[in-house]
């Protein structure tokens, strides 16, 4: 297939540099772009998304029309089409987001992430490579560290993952690396804390709890819910990804991280008490429901983030502000996605699973 039939620019348009975003339609990557528009409008932003189930372009609705803006549908997994999209678009800056992530269906489905998120880097990686491009940032996550309830993970603790998605974002850090310590390719890792706020699929622990309660629907914690978490508001990571394309060095590693901790269990007591509008201890716990627990689910992710502080960035946006703008966007956007109401269930569909129960 010809690159203009996979709608690919022969001639590109004049712009400065030239930036690929991969899972632009997605919860992060959608934020960022949103920012690269605004900082960099002289840079062509282009999104390459395969619209799988947790993507939107609803996401991207009000820069849609930017004139440095475009999207291209299409999957990193392909390697000859990957092949073209270098050798038309001339990408000068790849900010490599396109992953499966939710944990809970990664048990029941390892191969799919497998297939993203490890060979789909390889594929993108080494096609950036060949394509001398100028910067690599690879997104990864907290959970390569494993679980710990003392000690602090920085940029050179050991991985232990102990989840098929974690599991597959360390090959894939490795895989990325690789590059720098053999050719010395630009590449960038970053690692950050479970991220909330608008755009997210409502698969995961917040945005599902709001919606469940929106629609006078009990919060599903799988197991006690001790386990806790530390949470980021998404335009405070955007800003953090800026802040490593500009400032990181290349062959390094970036955790992206906060002090804001919640237990599970806190967490669904505190959306509680915003959507539900009680602080009765009787009231809150009639909204809570516990249900199995995963086969794997660690109890705390604390992480250092002091390298990437040494660069300018900090976490501005408190959890009271940022939750209240979540939760006020769910109230009008929770069907972005057409298949949303799917994701409320505790656990995946799959056949490890029945009516809500492990097997």
């Amino acid at each position: 297939m010809s690159a203009s039939a996979w709608g690919l620019d022969v001639a590109p348009a004049p712009f400065g540099k030239r930036l690929l975003v991969t899972g632009g339609a997605g919860f992060i990557a959608s934020h960022v772009i949103i920012c690269l528009l605004e900082r960099y409008p002289d840079c062509l932003i282009i999104n390459l998304d395969k619209l799988d189930y947790c993507a939107s372009l609803k996401n991207l609705k009000s820069v849609s029309s930017r004139k440095n803006y475009k999207f291209i549908q299409g999957d990193i997994c392909d390697e000859h089409f990957m092949k073209l999209l270098f050798g038309t678009e001339k990408i000068h800056i790849v900010l490599h987001f396109a992953a499966q992530t939710h944990v809970d269906k990664s048990f029941c489905c390892s191969s799919e992430f497998k297939n993203v998120n490890i060979y789909g880097t390889e594929v993108l990686v080494k096609a950036a490579y060949q394509a001398n491009v100028e910067k690599f940032i690879h997104v990864s996550t907290d959970e390569v560290y494993g679980g710990s309830i003392k000690e602090e993970f920085n940029e050179t603790s050991p991985r232990c993952p102990t989840n098929p998605y974690a599991v597959s974002k360390a090959v894939s850090e490795c895989i990325v690396m690789s590059y720098w310590e053999n050719y010395r390719f630009p590449v960038i890792v970053t690692r950050s804390s479970n991220v909330y706020g608008p755009h997210q699929y409502p698969d995961k622990v917040i945005p599902k709890f709001i919606a469940l309660l929106q629609r006078n629907r009990k919060c599903c914690i799988h197991g006690t819910g001790i386990q806790a978490r530390h949470f980021l508001y998404a335009t405070d990571v955007a800003e953090a990804f800026l802040t490593i394309l500009e400032k990181g060095e290349p062959g390094e590693v970036y955790n992206v991280g906060t002090n804001f901790e919640l237990s599970v269990f806190q967490l669904a007591k505190e959306l509680v008490r915003l959507i539900k509008e009680t602080a009765s201890e009787s009231e809150l716990k009639l909204w809570i429901d516990h249900v199995s627990d995963r086969p794997s689910n660690d109890l705390a992710y604390p992480m250092s983030s002091k390298k990437l502080h040494r660069l300018g960035w900090e976490p501005k946006v408190p959890w009271e502000e940022g939750i209240r703008k979540t939760i006020k966007w769910y109230e009008t956007n929770f069907h972005n996605w057409s298949d949303a109401e799917n994701a409320l269930a505790p656990f995946p569909s799959s056949p490890l699973h029945e009516g809500g129960q492990q097997l």
